[in-house]
């Protein structure tokens, strides 16, 4: 069985920072893509980035510059690292990754995590 676990959310001031961290655990053989989503409150979860396992990033037009995607694959761990936010980047952060076990292929989510950016 697999697993990822998200923390690192919270209350910030705009302008401030904050890092989020999901970890994959369980059965796994392999992970290939790992990324954040967002789900602002009353809209549809949209990309916030994503990460290859090879290094190769993406990011959403709103984010570029001020949020920063990485990975330790061997802690199987991604992060975002979020600068200057803005009360627009408030939203449930939800982890997501591509994860290979000896019998399948699957895409898991974690349990989500709260951000809000407020004065």
């Amino acid at each position: 069985q697999v697993q990822l676990v998200a923390s690192g959310g919270g209350l910030v001031q705009p302008g401030g920072s904050l890092r989020l961290s999901c970890a994959a655990s369980g059965s796994i053989f392999s992970i290939n893509a790992m990324g954040w989503y967002r789900q602002p409150p009353g809209k549809q979860r949209e990309l916030v980035a994503t990460i290859t396992s090879g290094g190769s990033t993406n990011y959403a037009d709103s984010v570029k510059g001020r949020f920063t995607i990485s990975r330790d694959n061997a802690k199987n761990t991604v992060y975002l690292q979020m600068n200057s936010l803005k009360p627009e980047d408030t939203a449930v952060y939800y982890c997501n990754a591509h994860i290979a076990t000896k019998l399948f292929e699957y895409d898991y989510w974690g349990q989500g995590t709260q951000v809000t950016v407020s004065s």
